[in-house]
């Protein structure tokens, strides 16, 4: 585990960790996962069981997934309270007006109502007044923590939006218990050592949502240029144009083979000046008829299918890690990074393309 002081920047941090989750953003990327929820313990485990969409999302449709059990848990340090209206219905208490900054865990394996129903918003907040549905958590609720691990021990499936910070943090975790996941994050961290790997294995994937995503932000976060703005309650926001939900649920789009319709030529697709490698400028101008190794947007992964594609590694600084393999240069000038691929090819030279 980090120390204490690399825990607190983290957290702390003005630009991405304190981002929160809205209700539409969940609801738009779950509603291709809801079969696999059934009979599944999921974890929330950054996320208030008061003021967290995930939590809300999860105790609203606990009996139309057909959940088996959900958990929640939060860091006592984080700033969520000082987001206005965050969840569709107030789900404060008296826990939450506690001055003291605390920790909390939140265990619900039954909910009122039948089957396929949605729980009301009337029945979520008796829900969490009831006696040991919500309780004080041991430490502060670091996701890393001793206390919060063993909760994650039990789940089948984490989903959360974790700070951006310590997104490698918690993936490293989920692989090593072998958990299922749903994670909002930053496109860039598809490149970090961590990380990369396990996309490159075909063991994790881009979900659907890949792009554009906004996100309320505490009210002492500071104005910016672009990307910020405050809404008509007050309420301040922030929106980046690379976020992505990272995922190892399996899922139709995966599947799909993507359309290649250029051919290749020399002077279309120059090589790297020092990585004997063409350079593609966008995913759509993929050669349909080119073998060799071919540096593409990173967005390419979005669309990536392991029938289709190799990935052969990154061109980031060439010195990341063992599959950074050179910074893209072309005619001397540094280009943003790659990823680096192949087209396969059958037993008879022809590629799977259907």
């Amino acid at each position: 585990m980090s120390n204490n002081s690399t825990l607190n920047n983290a957290k702390n941090s003005p630009d991405t960790d304190e981002w929160y989750t809205t209700y539409e953003s969940i609801v738009e990327e779950l509603n291709h996962y809801e079969a696999q929820f059934y009979n599944k313990i999921v974890l929330c485990n950054c996320d208030d069981p008061f003021n967290s969409n995930f939590t809300y999302y999860f105790l609203q449709n606990f009996n139309r997934l057909h959940l088996k059990k959900l958990i929640c848990t939060s860091y006592s340090k984080s700033k969520i309270k000082m987001v206005q209206g965050n969840t569709k219905i107030s789900m404060s208490s008296q826990k939450d007006k506690k001055t003291t900054p605390e920790s909390y865990i939140l265990m619900v394996s039954e909910v009122p109502g039948n089957p396929g129903d949605i729980v009301s918003d009337m029945d979520i907040a008796q829900i969490l007044k009831k006696k040991g549905v919500v309780k004080r958590l041991k430490g502060e609720g670091d996701f890393r923590s001793k206390t919060c691990v063993k909760y994650l021990k039990q789940c089948d499936i984490c989903c959360t939006n974790p700070p951006f910070s310590l997104f490698s943090n918690l993936f490293s975790l989920l692989i090593k218990y072998n958990k299922k996941f749903l994670l909002i994050g930053n496109q860039n961290a598809l490149t970090y050592k961590e990380i990369f790997p396990y996309i490159k294995k075909d063991k994790a994937w881009i979900g659907y949502r890949f792009g554009h995503m906004a996100f309320r932000v505490p009210q002492d976060s500071k104005p910016r240029k672009t990307r910020f703005w405050i809404d008509h309650t007050g309420q301040k926001w922030r929106s980046i144009g690379n976020a992505m939900w990272l995922t190892n649920l399996d899922i139709p789009k995966r599947h799909k083979f993507l359309e290649l319709t250029q051919h290749y030529s020399p002077s279309k697709y120059p090589k790297y000046d020092n990585f004997d490698a063409i350079n593609v400028n966008r995913v759509k101008d993929i050669p349909i008829d080119y073998n060799g190794i071919m540096g593409v947007p990173i967005t390419f992964l979005k669309y990536y299918n392991c029938k289709q594609f190799e990935i052969i590694g990154e061109a980031n600084h060439g010195s990341d890690n063992e599959f950074d393999l050179f910074k893209p240069l072309l005619s001397g000038k540094a280009l943003f990074k790659r990823i680096l691929i192949k087209r396969k090819l059958d037993e008879n030279g022809e590629s799977y393309e259907i």
